[in-house]
């Protein structure tokens, strides 16, 4: 795929994010503002500071098949982890300069920060699962055959939590070297589990999407499951993905279908952006599928660190060279905005600690299309 019109428009990006408004300020001490014109790399990871209207350059091109899958910004200050592919690769100058520091098992592992230098690379509906401590790589045993989510606890390293395939718990107080489960399963045996989500800021809040049963949310560590409501005008939905609010727990975002809704012969596709005020028991249809902003079962979803009212997703496609959207929607305003890129797709999204206005894309190059 052609990248011209991306480094076009990305010249701007340096006095962009000069220019750009502070936001409230997120936990990140030490953390600074990058200051780069260009992201010094091989394409994987790459900035904007207006929502992604201007993409910052990159000095190497993302080749296909490139997934970049996990990002995230850590307590050290000016330093960041992404994966392309097997690759770990760290930041140390605020995302101005990335290098690869180590191989991973897995070729599609996304990330979870922890405390400190210390991250979790982990397959989503895999069992590959690593502890990372600065650049060192430790291959862990999974406790259940697949993982739907990970949660680190913000004031212990060495405390993290995982849910299985059925949602049950499991929780490791040495770092993910040993385990102990926790609570009863989300849903009944055989219960299809799409993603889980933890709180950031209490592991015991958890929220499980399904196939078909829609939703279910724990307070209590697992103990105690509710079920979704608000999903569906029936009772049948799929929930495939949730994200918590890092800025207000009680804030939860979904993508799903109301299988009622779109009953056979119906015509109707039904798939919706959810939002949940009360920690994710009740959701509401907040943005429906439309040729404007599309929603796929896998939609990205990445909730702003400071502001519970607003949320990034993107819809990206390789056919006939569409490239990348990428949305911004305001539940205070009900504004829902895109800016486009020539990429294939967006696989994770990070914030600045702090100036959270600047956004860190984890990018995606799939191949093309010809025809």
């Amino acid at each position: 795929m052609k990248r011209v019109s991306a480094a076009v428009i990305a010249a701007a990006a340096a006095l962009v994010i000069a220019q750009s408004p502070a936001a409230t300020a997120a936990p990140g001490a030490g953390w600074s503002v990058p200051s780069c014109n260009r992201v010094v790399g091989d394409g994987a990871v790459t900035l904007t500071a207006d929502d992604g209207a201007t993409l910052a350059t990159t000095t190497g091109t993302l080749r296909a098949v490139s997934y970049t899958r996990g990002l995230v910004a850590l307590d050290v200050p000016d330093t960041l982890l992404a994966t392309r592919n097997n690759e770990l690769q760290r930041s140390t100058n605020a995302g101005c300069s990335w290098n690869h520091v180590a191989t991973l098992g897995s070729a599609s592992a996304t990330l979870t920060a922890g405390v400190g230098s210390r991250a979790f690379a982990w397959e989503v509906n895999g069992a590959y699962l690593a502890r990372i401590d600065g650049t060192s790589v430790t291959p862990l045993t999974a406790p259940a055959e697949r993982i739907m989510g990970l949660g680190t606890d913000s004031a212990d390293s060495d405390h993290l939590r995982v849910a299985g395939g059925d949602g049950r718990l499991y929780d490791s107080r040495d770092g993910g070297s040993s385990w102990s489960v926790l609570g009863t399963a989300a849903f009944p045996s055989g219960t299809g589990i799409y993603h889980a989500a933890f709180d950031p800021a209490d592991l015991d809040h958890v929220v499980v999407g399904a196939m078909v049963r829609g939703g279910a949310v724990t307070t209590d560590g697992g103990a105690t499951w509710t079920g979704s409501a608000g999903l569906t005008s029936g009772t049948r939905a799929n929930l495939f993905r949730t994200a918590v609010s890092p800025a207000d727990g009680s804030v939860v975002y979904g993508v799903g279908i109301d299988l009622t809704e779109a009953a056979p012969g119906s015509g109707v596709e039904g798939r919706y952006l959810y939002r949940s005020t009360d920690g994710g028991r009740t959701f509401a249809k907040v943005v429906d599928d439309t040729a404007e902003h599309d929603l796929t079962n896998g939609t990205l979803l990445a909730p702003s660190p400071v502001d519970p009212d607003v949320l990034y997703f993107e819809f990206g496609m390789y056919f006939q060279d569409y490239g990348t959207d990428l949305f911004r929607y305001d539940a205070g305003t009900g504004a829902l905005t895109k800016t486009h890129n020539a990429f294939d797709g967006i696989s994770a999204i990070a914030f600045n600690p702090v100036r959270p206005t600047v956004l860190y894309l984890g990018m995606e190059e799939t191949g093309s299309w010809s025809g």
